[in-house]
Formats: structure tokens, C-alpha cells, sequence
């Protein structure tokens, strides 16, 4: 008998810190922040690169904001796993752009985006969690409680690109599906295929988490979101023949596909076929490079406190 209470006496310990460590597995994650379209429409005076080197393209005045909410597991140490679902308006135009090719072709858009992930997290440290209460006066170890982590993950996101026409002063400025448009011959001889508005996402990235206690915690993640669809703007290829544009799908759908300015309208003439619209001329800058964004969120956390009542039998 008094082995069995020596025995007793010494798992009782390790179960009780193993049931303290694993309180919170769960967190709920809720935040917002900029994003920025990394893609063919707008950017900076120099044509955007493939992967993280696209950074180099961001343009803020393209900057449009993002809400995010998700749910996070974490039961070891270093590794977590997050649901997202988000919400985005991504925008590009090229009136913003100091290039000349993108200047003058003169294409905007602006979709809605949601994107639902699910992410892996790799935190490097242990989680400094803060203290349970806060004892005014009271003594101790100080610690920052800054968290940093890497992550990775999958996704599936649904776009819907729009432009507006005739948005100057006194205009109506109404708004147009692009995809029904057919901006690039789709559905007419030698045209591409329609697009689907699905698509696949790879988010990847780093963040900060600060803990404010054991529950609550604030952070920032900056997260490129690589996708496998060069649609997002509605401009993927070279330009078609746009009369016949016009006669099989009406004058905005011609207008959408070639809004482009005169060169003298877009500040000088045009260096060899940069800035050239017609018919077979490059529409979209590289349609070996997918479409891209990033994400920059700043994130309020609340681990959910697990409880587990047993009765005791005796």
C-alpha cells in the first residue's frame, strides 16, 4: 500500500503540470491590415519578378485593406496548426505606375477575394505566455514576451475582378464584371480559354506574437500569398482583334480591353514595342508568372482556457 501512495505521489505532479501545459491548445485569431496585388496592373517603374523579388512592385497607393479570423491548435511546444478564412480587396491601376508600358495600356481593376488556408506554424522558442495575475509591487524574473514564428501553408480563394468606366467628374462611374467581358477574346477564334474563378494559394511567411497574459495576446504577420492563376486582374496574355471584341460582347467589353492612352498622354513615346496595344501585342508582362499578394495583418489572440471537472469516487 505504501508503495502504491509513493507512486501516486509522484505521477500526481507530472499530470498536473501536463494538464496546466495543454489548457490551451485552442486560440482564436481575429485581425485586419493592408494588402498589396503583386501582379501585371500597376506597381512600381519597374516591372515586378517572380516570388519574394515581386516586393519590389509593391505600390501603396494599390493598398487596400484585409479581415481575417481563424482558429489555431497548438499541442507541442514548437509546431501549430491554423484555419484562416479572409477577406480582401485587392486593386491595381496603372495610373499610379512610373512605367511606361503600364501607363499607357491604362488597366484597372479591383476584386473581391476570399481566401480560406490551412497553415503549419513553426515557433523557434517557447512561448513566453505572461503572468496569470498582475500583482501591483510584486517582484520577479522580467522576460519579453515577443514570439516570433515562421509559417507555411494551402488555400483555395475565389476572385471577382471589376473595373469602373467613365469614373472622372460628372460621370456615372459604373462598375463591370471583367470576366463577362471577355477582355481577351475568350470564346472567339484563336482565344484563350474562360477562366476559372477559383484558385489554389500558397501563403507562406513570418510573424511576431507579444503575450499580454495567458490568454491574450497581439501580433503581426507578413505573409506573401503565391497563387496558380495569372486572372486575378483579368489580364493574362496579348490583345485580340478588338472590333471583333466589340461585335460579339458590346463597346465596354472593347473599351475594357484596350483603355489605353496615346503616347503623348503617357509621357513620351514608346521604346521599341513597349507601350504597343495592338492586336498580338503583350497584354499581361510575363504570362509565366502567376498572380500574388501580400497580406500584412496585425492580430489579436485568445487562447481558450480548457477545463476538465471530474468527480471523484470514493
Amino acid at each position: 500500500m505504501r508503495k502504491i501512495v509513493h507512486v501516486v505521489l509522484l505521477i500526481l505532479p507530472a499530470l498536473f503540470f501536463a494538464q496546466r501545459r495543454n489548457r490551451y491548445k485552442w486560440e482564436w485569431v481575429g485581425g485586419t491590415g493592408p494588402n498589396n496585388f503583386l501582379g501585371a496592373i500597376g506597381g512600381s517603374p519597374n516591372i515586378g519578378q517572380h516570388g519574394f523579388t515581386g516586393f519590389q512592385d509593391w505600390n501603396w497607393y494599390s493598398t487596400r485593406p484585409t479581415f481575417s479570423a481563424g482558429l489555431r491548435y497548438k499541442n507541442t511546444r514548437h509546431f501549430a496548426f491554423k484555419s484562416s478564412l479572409d477577406l480582401a480587396w485587392l486593386y491595381g491601376s496603372d495610373t499610379y505606375s512610373d512605367n511606361f508600358y503600364r501607363h499607357n495600356r491604362n488597366i484597372s481593376f479591383l476584386t473581391t477575394l476570399v481566401e480560406l488556408s490551412a497553415q503549419a506554424e513553426y515557433y523557434p522558442f517557447k512561448e513566453a505566455q505572461g503572468s496569470l495575475y498582475r500583482v501591483k509591487n510584486s517582484r520577479g524574473k522580467k522576460k519579453l514576451n515577443l514570439n516570433p514564428y515562421v509559417f507555411a501553408g494551402v488555400g483555395a480563394l475565389y476572385f471577382d475582378p471589376r473595373a469602373q468606366w467613365n469614373s472622372g467628374v460628372g460621370a456615372t462611374g459604373q462598375w463591370y464584371n471583367l470576366k463577362s467581358l471577355h477582355t481577351e477574346g475568350q470564346g472567339l477564334p484563336g482565344g484563350p480559354a474562360e477562366y476559372s474563378s477559383f484558385a489554389v494559394s500558397l501563403p507562406f511567411g513570418a510573424g511576431m506574437k507579444y503575450s499580454l497574459d495567458k490568454q491574450w495576446s497581439i501580433g503581426f504577420e507578413l505573409g506573401l500569398h503565391y497563387t496558380n492563376s495569372d486572372w486575378l486582374d483579368d489580364t493574362h496574355g496579348v490583345y485580340y482583334n478588338n472590333a471583333a471584341i466589340v461585335a460579339a460582347y458590346g463597346a465596354a467589353a472593347g473599351h475594357f480591353a484596350d483603355p489605353s492612352l496615346s503616347a503623348a498622354a503617357a509621357g513620351g513615346p514608346p521604346t521599341g514595342t513597349e507601350g504597343i496595344t495592338g492586336v498580338g501585342q503583350k497584354r499581361g508582362f510575363d504570362s509565366h508568372f502567376n498572380d500574388a499578394y501580400v497580406f500584412g495583418l496585425f492580430n489579436v489572440n485568445y487562447k481558450v482556457m480548457y477545463r476538465k471537472r471530474t468527480r471523484s469516487k470514493f
